[in-house]
């Protein structure tokens, strides 16, 4: 199903492990670049870059992607679109696409997947996506946050320990695993009305959200739904290091 949404991808210059990420150059353009192709890609009826750096602004703008200076005082990229969604008047019912700067490899069709997915339910004013976990190795990763949902496809509790808990078949000195069919790793791609993301950034952290270092806590401890679509793979991992640049530069320069 084809429906109209807009992509906002957060974007900001500081970064721990990696300095000026989004201007890091892939494959003879910035990293930011690539993911505004892929926003591009999937048909979005608008996409803006949101920062508060004006080297990501200009960056942008030189390729003539459309570009917003948001304030320098967000705790979240989350925060930024919502800046941006007041500043261009969307209304509530608009549907919004957080991208992730640092995904220069997330099929377009996710994004897609991921509108459509909030577009289609009424319950949820937020939809994110998940796939199943084939490593027995990432149940037990606290990198990899795991997501149960219900039998409707509503998420139950994110976290980054493994759960469901298999209390027969785990085993706590090896932390093996001979089936991981029932595992799924979230991935983090969100679609969001207008209406529910204002509300969203007027809610304090949550108890969860702090003990998990997981924002998308505060919206289930808020009572509120959100839909997980689940795809049969995880797209590739994002940029978090100087390992995962080069990864990508190695896939990107094959022309994937």
């Amino acid at each position: 199903m084809s429906v109209p949404f807009k992509v906002v991808i957060p974007a900001r210059y500081a970064s721990t492990r990696l300095p000026g990420k989004p201007l890091l150059d892939i494959a003879g353009k910035p990293m930011i670049l690539h993911v505004c192709d892929r926003a591009l890609q999937a048909n979005a009826e608008q996409v803006i870059v949101a920062t508060d750096d004006d080297r990501i602004f200009k960056a942008v703008r030189s390729a003539d992607v459309e570009a917003v200076m948001t304030r320098p005082d967000h705790h979240s990229g989350t925060e930024r679109i919502a800046e941006v969604a007041k500043k261009y008047s969307w209304r509530d019912s608009d549907i919004i696409v957080n991208l992730q700067g640092d995904e220069p490899l997330l099929p377009p069709a996710y994004i897609q997947d991921v509108a459509a997915a909030l577009a289609l339910q009424q319950q949820a004013g937020i939809a994110t996506l998940a796939a199943p976990i084939e490593d027995p190795a990432e149940v037990f990763n606290a990198n990899a946050v795991k997501v149960v949902v219900d039998g409707n496809g509503y998420a139950l509790y994110f976290s980054r320990a493994p759960i469901p808990w298999d209390r027969d078949h785990f085993d706590s000195n090896q932390q093996t695993l001979a089936d991981t069919s029932q595992y799924l790793r979230h991935i983090g791609l969100y679609a969001y009305r207008t209406g529910f993301l204002q509300r969203y950034v007027t809610w304090p952290a949550s108890m969860l959200e702090k003990i998990e270092a997981l924002e998308q806590l505060r919206i289930l401890w808020q009572g509120e739904a959100i839909l997980v679509k689940t795809l049969p793979t995880a797209p590739l991992a994002g940029v978090d290091t100087p390992a995962d640049l080069q990864r990508v530069i190695n896939i990107l320069k094959q022309g994937v």
